[in-house]
C-alpha cells in the first residue's frame, strides 16, 4: 500500500527561512551616508567638526556676543593695571567674573573681547585665502591632467614657479608696500582683502599638483571613455565626469589648508604685516606679547592656546574626513 503524497499549499513556508528576515527590511546607503559612519566612528575626528563649528558660530556671531557680554575690545581700564609694574591686577592676569580671560597690561583691555574680536579676522583671511586657493589650484590642475601634452608642461612649469618664490618675504613686501589706499580700498578692508590675495595666489600650486594627479588617473577609467564614445566634448567630461569625483580630496585637503593659513596670517600679524593695531588679531597679540610675557605670562599663552585649538581642531577634522572619504588611504 503505497504512502499518500503530501500536497504543497500556496501558502507553504519554504524549507529554509532565514532568522529575522521579516523583522527589519535591508536599506541601501549612499556613499555620503556610508562616509558618514565612518566619520562618526572616528571620535578625534567628531570633536575637533564640533570645535570648528564652535569657532565658526563665535567668528559670525563675535559683535552680537561682545554687545551681549558688555564687551569693547578697545576699552581702556587702567584702574585694572598696576601703575608701576604695568601687570594687571590679581592673579593669572587679573582673570574675574566681569573680565573671564584677564586683561591686557598696560592697557586694561578685555582680553576676551580681544580674543572674540580677533577670531572672525582670522578666519575670514584664512577661510578666503583658501577658497582662492582652491578655486585657481583645481581649475589648472584638472585642465593640466585632463589635457596633458604642452597644457600639462606649461602649466607644471608655473606650478614649479610660485613654488619656487619665497613666499613669507613675498608676502611681507607686497603686505608692506599696499598701505593706505589701494584699489579703493582703505583701512582694515584693504589689509584682509591683501591677506587673501597674498596667501591664496601663492598657495594653489600645492592643491593644483594634488588635482593634476588625481585627474590624470581618472581620464583612463571606464566612464570617462564612455562619455567620449558618446560624443562628449572636453567641457562637459571635465564639469560633469571629473569633478564630482574630485570633491572628496579637493574637501579634504581644502580642509587641511585652512589651519595652515591660520598661522600664515598670524605669523604675518607677528611680523607687523597683517593686521594693524588697534584692530585685534590672534598674531598681532602675540606681538605685543613677546615685550610683556615676563610682566603677564597669561598674555601670551591666552591668544596662542586660541590659534593651537583652531588649528588642532581643523587638523582633526581634516584626518576624519580623508579617512572617511578614502579609506583605503589609511
Amino acid at each position: 500500500m503505497t504512502a499518500p503524497i503530501e500536497t504543497t499549499r500556496a501558502d507553504a513556508q519554504p524549507e529554509t527561512v532565514l532568522e529575522g528576515a521579516g523583522r527589519k527590511e535591508i536599506e541601501g546607503r549612499s556613499l555620503g551616508r556610508i562616509a558618514w559612519t565612518r566619520f562618526k566612528r572616528d571620535k578625534a575626528a567628531m570633536a575637533g567638526g564640533i570645535v570648528v563649528v564652535l569657532l565658526i558660530l563665535t567668528a559670525m556671531l563675535s559683535k552680537p556676543l561682545q554687545s551681549l557680554l558688555g564687551l569693547d575690545p578697545n576699552a581702556f581700564n587702567q584702574s585694572l593695571v598696576d601703575p608701576v609694574m604695568l601687570a594687571p591686577k590679581g592673579a593669572l592676569g587679573g582673570i574675574s567674573w566681569d573680565h573671564p580671560l584677564g586683561v591686557e597690561p598696560q592697557t586694561g583691555r578685555d582680553i576676551l573681547a580681544r580674543i572674540l574680536e580677533g577670531s572672525w579676522v582670522s578666519l575670514v583671511v584664512a577661510v578666503g585665502s583658501t577658497l582662492l586657493s582652491v578655486v585657481i589650484g583645481v581649475v589648472m590642475g584638472v585642465v593640466a591632467g585632463f589635457y596633458g601634452g604642452w597644457v600639462d608642461g606649461f602649466i607644471s612649469r608655473l606650478m614649479d614657479t610660485f613654488l619656487a618664490f619665497p613666499l613669507l618675504l613675498f608676502a611681507i613686501s607686497i603686505s608692506a608696500s599696499l598701505q593706505g589706499n589701494a584699489f579703493g580700498l582703505e583701512g582694515l578692508t584693504l589689509r584682509i582683502a591683501v591677506l587673501i590675495f597674498v596667501i591664496g595666489f601663492f598657495s594653489w600650486p600645492y592643491i593644483g599638483r594634488i588635482v593634476r594627479a588625481q585627474t590624470l588617473s581618472l581620464r583612463e577609467r571606464e566612464f570617462v571613455e564612455a562619455a567620449r564614445s558618446l560624443g562628449a566634448r572636453g567641457p562637459f567630461i571635465l564639469f560633469r565626469e571629473l569633478l564630482p569625483n574630485l570633491i572628496a580630496p579637493i574637501l579634504v585637503y581644502a580642509t587641511l589648508l585652512i589651519p595652515t593659513n591660520i598661522l600664515f596670517e598670524a605669523s604675518l600679524s607677528f611680523l607687523g604685516v597683517g593686521i594693524a593695531p588697534p584692530q585685534a588679531s590672534w598674531g598681532g597679540m602675540l606681538t605685543q606679547a613677546v615685550d610683556l610675557y615676563e610682566v603677564d605670562p597669561m598674555f601670551m599663552v591666552i591668544p596662542g592656546m586660541a590659534i593651537f585649538i583652531t588649528v588642532l581642531a581643523f587638523n582633526l577634522l581634516g584626518d576624519g574626513l580623508r579617512d572617511a572619504l578614502d579609506p583605503r588611504g589609511k
